[in-house]
């Protein structure tokens, strides 16, 4: 028993005392507000994910089937078994990830430097820039896959344009050519995959870069003035005043990059005209490719994007945890 306990009290103030905390009556209002918000997730996200879950475990290879006209057989995990077995699939997820790790370091590097540049600028040019770089982002995917394409067109694009105005002799020790009408920039899985990493790279960016200058603006400026006094480098107030207090903003911009960049199919659909480069195969277009090329498999395609789902959940997941550790011990 604690001495407080043993102490006489009066009436008054052991009655006060032993009166029981009344707990703040939680409104209904707040939860009210989310039901749209929640109708509108569950409407435009959950279903259809659910729907693509559903039609995963059964044998779809018809239209009539998707409407209803016809019963749809059950398959259980064939789609899965087939899709796991096959060993094109292990090709495409290395030609995933491989790119989308390329992507998201080139993208987080370059939307640094340049979110470190506006922070340089003055108001009016760093707005002025900003505004330019955000027309990248601005552009809808598939315009800016079209003007790219344009770019490197084998007959009057400008890149074609611009290796011809090279000199022979130049063109030909470089690249061992010096015609390049009719160079085929796509044709070769390599070069396709960097020109779709320069189309990716370019048009995402600007968001990071627009975001990493909204962290920065938030660091207070006596920090970097006292780690300048103390004589530290440029790159040194960066890794350690900079980095570690903008750590969440860069953990959110890479969960996302992965993201994007894991389910990019526009831009790789547009440049290479169809689903008819295999080699360059990635996991959205591969499922795309299942279900809608003859003929169509729908329930085959709907297992390969629960897959691509599976592992973007499991990938953010893992950043998250290790994210969270690193706050803890901090």
């Amino acid at each position: 028993m604690s001495v407080l306990t043993r102490q006489p009290v009066s009436a008054g103030a052991g009655a006060g005392a032993t009166r029981p905390r009344r707990r703040p009556r939680r409104q209904p209002l707040p939860y009210l507000l989310l039901v749209p918000s929640l109708v509108v997730i569950g409407v435009l996200l959950l279903w259809p994910l659910g729907q693509v879950v559903v039609m995963s475990f059964y044998k779809l290879d018809n239209v009539r089937q998707l409407r209803g006209q016809r019963p749809w057989p059950w398959a259980g995990l064939a789609n899965y078994a087939e899709i796991l077995a096959d060993p094109f699939f292990r090709t495409v997820l290395r030609n995933t990830v491989l790119f989308a790790a390329a992507n998201v370091l080139l993208t987080m590097i370059l939307g640094t430097l340049v979110g470190l540049l506006l922070n340089r600028l003055g108001r009016r040019m760093a707005t002025f820039v900003g505004s330019c770089v955000m027309l990248a982002w601005a552009t809808p995917a598939l315009t800016g896959a079209i003007v790219w394409k344009w770019l490197f067109d084998d007959t009057s694009g400008l890149v074609t344009w611009l290796f011809n105005a090279l000199p022979d002799g130049l063109s030909t020790a470089l690249f061992g050519r010096s015609d390049w009408t009719g160079y085929g920039w796509f044709n070769s899985p390599l070069l396709f995959f960097a020109i779709l990493t320069l189309v990716v790279v370019w048009h995402s960016f600007p968001f990071i870069a627009v975001s990493v200058l909204a962290g920065l603006k938030s660091v207070p400026g006596e920090l970097h003035e006292a780690a300048r006094v103390d004589g530290a480098s440029a790159w040194r107030v960066f890794w350690s005043v900079t980095f570690p207090l903008l750590r969440p903003v860069f953990g959110i911009l890479i969960v996302l990059s992965t993201i994007w960049d894991f389910k990019v199919f526009t831009q790789q659909y547009v440049l290479a005209g169809g689903t008819q480069d295999r080699p360059t195969f990635m996991l959205s277009i591969y499922s795309y490719a299942a279900a809608f090329s003859p003929p169509p498999k729908y329930g085959l395609g709907a297992a390969i994007a629960v897959i691509l789902t599976v592992i973007l959940l499991v990938v953010t997941g893992l950043y998250v945890r290790m994210v969270l550790r690193q706050e803890e011990n901090s």
